[in-house]
């Protein structure tokens, strides 16, 4: 026993002369003056240390009760890691479930003259709002931060729910230690699951305990303790970063009573998933037939008997009648009903109000379960893993993705936060089946670029732009609530010395037509004059001027999003008295079996230089086993629109 002691005494000195005392408030001078990370020298801040407990209490009047106790000590670098020193917290606001926050204690540390100073958390660093109808955020603000700042914060969430939220333990500095303890009473059985796209995977311990506080029952724990957790930082195209996060998911799957017998036993395949979802009174009773648009529908669809034509126009009187509140969820927040008469709801109240109005002219409409890019992919059978719905059309075997939330959405447009692998499709309550929600047309983008080179080696001319499907959607999207004037300066940016004018938009807000752009240019800065030669890239400022992927390996796949084509076609008059000596040589490339392409093409006709050329994205989803091959299939495109024509004096 004395030997025990004496090595527990020695560990404790040992972790303590090298500043791993993670007590709170036992902050080091060492933590103080480090001026970057030693393993991470990039990252703006780093957690020196997390601490998650989640734990279960019982209460003679609640029951069990969930208490999640966080402890977190991070150092700042520099400027760029300020945001750091404000925390959010989200709390569940339900009937009879409200969650909340209490023994919330923060300091700042800084090295003053020698010596550490310490600014404690004050009330006006304090802030609440509400996030959603059922979400409230606590946050905080710790004072005094500046570079080289250590900020140190506790608090405790009490909660009614059993359900636990996702444990985290990667984030977008690294962390340095990370402790995470979760003790789950015996009669609550989860389903664990690490996040499988991770690269990062921690070790997991299982124990147990028996308590008798206040009565005879097991306790299951799981942990995690781990040193230099690796960043996570945002890639060029990467998509949804928080899909390749470590974290892990605890899924309630089944409730004992006090006998030890299963009272409930809920989803543990996607069919319970669909089936209990379905059963909801927010979800699938919301499918009936409504009164209250009866008239309306009647008069909007009077006439019309195709079933696409006629969910084309349910989507345009639901957008009409009812505006999306910005919330998610697979359950209506007021019920289709009132959110008609309101005029305002969120995915659900519209989606499904969508539906119930198809269904009740016999049209074949369901509801499709979808988790958002921002939600990430869920791995395995969870009601939490959706967090959207959308409606699906079917007619033989052609089949319409709608979703009336957004002005400039339509048939099978959908907005890009639903752009997400795969949806759930529910036809009724015992029927359900995967539905792909990837775009499978191409969209285009083509650019036709008029060219006079001037006496003062200016250029003058014209570009006309024609913008199908996904790609006129983000147009739409971006430029809906923007001035002439704004549109005019974004698309400037970037093309060096240029002045747009005359900028006119067709169809800008008919979401079933292409858009049509057109404007004239003056472009200062485009030609070289080196002795009687003139030297220009006859791409000008439609060329991609550098490589979006820079680093040398990735982790994550390149996401473009949707499949879609651009094409170039440049015309360029040869001004007076100069004769081409030189073009770029034509050029065909593929990346991978074709799912990328780009060909390249420059001829003289005339007195005309014309350049056509495209770029194919068939596939817009690049493995990270292909990155350095695409890496350099891109850096190929990049130089080819580099090259520049020569024109000499005659």
């Amino acid at each position: 026993m004395k030997y025990l002691l004496l090595t527990l005494a020695f560990a404790l000195t040992f972790n303590l002369s090298n500043g791993q005392d993670f007590r709170f408030g036992k902050i080091s001078e060492a933590e103080l003056q480090e001026t970057f990370h030693q393993k991470d020298s990039a990252t703006p801040a780093a957690i020196l240390y997390r601490n998650e407990d989640i734990s279960f209490f019982f209460s003679s009047n609640e029951g069990f009760m969930q208490r999640r106790k966080v402890h977190e000590r991070i150092k700042i670098y520099n400027k760029d890691g300020f945001d750091w020193a404000t925390k959010k917290i989200y709390l569940y606001q339900g009937s009879g479930q409200k969650e909340s926050i209490s023994t919330l204690k923060g300091f700042s540390y800084n090295l003053e003259n020698g010596k550490i100073e310490k600014d404690k958390l004050r009330n006006d660093g304090k802030f609440t709002e509400d996030y959603s109808e059922f979400i409230k955020i606590s946050s905080f603000t710790l004072p005094n931060v500046k570079e080289g700042t250590v900020i140190e914060y506790e608090y405790t969430v009490t909660s009614p729910r059993i359900t636990i939220d996702d444990i985290v333990f990667q984030f977008s500095v690294p962390v340095n230690k990370l402790d995470v303890k979760i003790s789950t009473p015996e009669y609550y059985i989860y389903n664990k699951q690490s996040n499988i796209r991770a690269k990062y995977q921690p070790y997991i311990s299982e124990s147990s305990v028996h308590t008798r506080t206040p009565f005879d029952y097991k306790i299951n724990i799981l942990e995690i303790n781990e040193v230099d957790v690796p960043a996570l930082r945002e890639e060029a195209y990467s998509g949804n970063i928080n899909n390749f996060r470590g974290k892990l998911a605890m899924e309630l799957s089944v409730i004992l009573n006090s006998n030890k017998i299963v009272s409930k036993s809920l989803s543990t395949t996607w069919e319970q998933v669909s089936k209990t979802i379905y059963d909801s009174p927010n979800f699938g009773a919301q499918l009936e037939r409504f009164n209250i648009y009866k008239n309306d529908l009647e008069a909007a669809l009077k006439g019309v008997e195709d079933d696409f034509e006629k969910a084309h126009l349910v989507e345009k009187l639901v957008k009409s009648k009812v505006k999306w509140n910005g919330s998610y969820g697979i359950y209506t927040q007021k019920g289709v009903r009132t959110a008609y008469k309101e005029g305002e709801g969120n995915d659900a109240d519209i989606n499904l109000m969508l539906i119930s109005m198809l269904r009740s002219q016999g049209v074949n409409a369901s509801p499709v379960l979808v988790s958002t890019r921002s939600n990430g992919i869920p791995v395995f059978p969870t009601r939490d893993g959706f967090n959207y719905v959308i409606c699906s059309v079917q007619k033989g075997d052609e089949q319409l993705l709608l979703d009336a939330t957004e002005q400039y959405t339509t048939n099978n447009i959908l907005p890009r936060r639903a752009l997400n692998w795969q949806g759930r499709l529910l036809e009724s309550s015992k029927e359900s089946s995967w539905v792909n929600l990837q775009p499978q047309r191409i969209s285009t983008e083509t650019s036709m670029l008029n060219v006079k080179i001037n006496d003062d080696f200016s250029l003058t001319g014209n570009v006309a732009k024609q913008l199908t499907d996904y790609v006129a959607y983000f147009y739409r999207d971006r430029y809906s609530n923007v001035t002439t004037e704004e549109q005019i300066k974004s698309i400037e940016k970037g093309k060096g010395d240029i002045e747009i004018m005359e900028l006119d938009v067709e169809n800008a807000k008919d979401a079933t037509q292409p858009i049509k752009l057109k404007y004239e240019y003056e472009l200062s800065d485009a030609i070289d004059e080196v002795g009687d030669k003139l030297y220009f890239s006859p791409m000008l400022f439609l060329a991609t001027k550098e490589n979006p992927f820079k680093l040398e390996e990735r982790e994550y796949p390149i996401d473009f999003v949707i499949p879609y084509s651009d094409r170039y076609m440049v015309n360029i008059m040869l001004p007076e008295g100069y004769v081409v000596e030189s073009i770029p040589q034509s050029e065909a490339i593929q990346f991978k079996d074709a799912n990328v392409k780009f060909t390249y093409l420059v001829q003289q006709n005339g007195q005309y230089l014309q350049l056509k050329a495209q770029l194919d994205i068939v596939n817009p989803l690049i493995l990270p086993e292909d990155y350095k091959d695409f890496k350099t299939f891109y850096s190929k495109i990049v130089e080819k629109q580099a090259e520049q024509i020569v024109l000499t004096k005659a």
